[in-house]
């Protein structure tokens, strides 16, 4: 599937959407460039979920949980993982196999940890279409 969009509330709007179909368990996994629009799509998809805390990037801690919605998310920051081995220090298996589902930025960095039917969601830039314009693939499995 895919979505083209030309602003942030946009992209916050598909990200809604997803979230609103969401169950337990899945794991949707982001990739794309800095300040490509994962994070909006993060804060969208809390939307989507019914959270209303304030969504940001856990680069330094991994993973943040958010609960108050219809699904609890855990959502995920791997840009600076390593090496897998660090994975099992977040306890990544509890939240991917859990009672919520995961978001995760940089999924790209963990590839081989992911389960086979895991949503794809590559978020693209396109300068020559306006500084907000993005393109968003959306795809079952890896």
């Amino acid at each position: 599937m895919e979505h083209r969009t030309c602003s942030a509330k946009q992209t916050r709007e598909i990200a809604a959407q997803l979230a609103s179909r969401a169950a337990p368990g899945e794991i949707f996994c982001l990739s794309g460039d800095l300040a490509a629009g994962k994070t909006e799509f993060v804060k969208g998809f809390a939307q989507g979920l019914g959270i209303d805390e304030l969504i940001t990037s856990p680069t330094f801690t991994i993973v943040n949980e958010y609960g108050g919605g219809r699904l609890p998310l855990y959502h995920f920051d791997v840009y600076r993982i390593s090496a897998l081995e660090q994975m099992q220090d977040t306890g990544y298996e509890e939240y991917f196999y859990g009672d919520g589902v995961c978001v995760i930025e940089w999924a790209q960095f963990i590839r081989p940890l992911l389960p086979e039917d895991a949503i794809m969601i590559d978020i693209e830039k396109d300068a020559s279409r306006g500084d907000d314009f993005r393109r968003i693939l959306i795809k079952r499995g890896k």
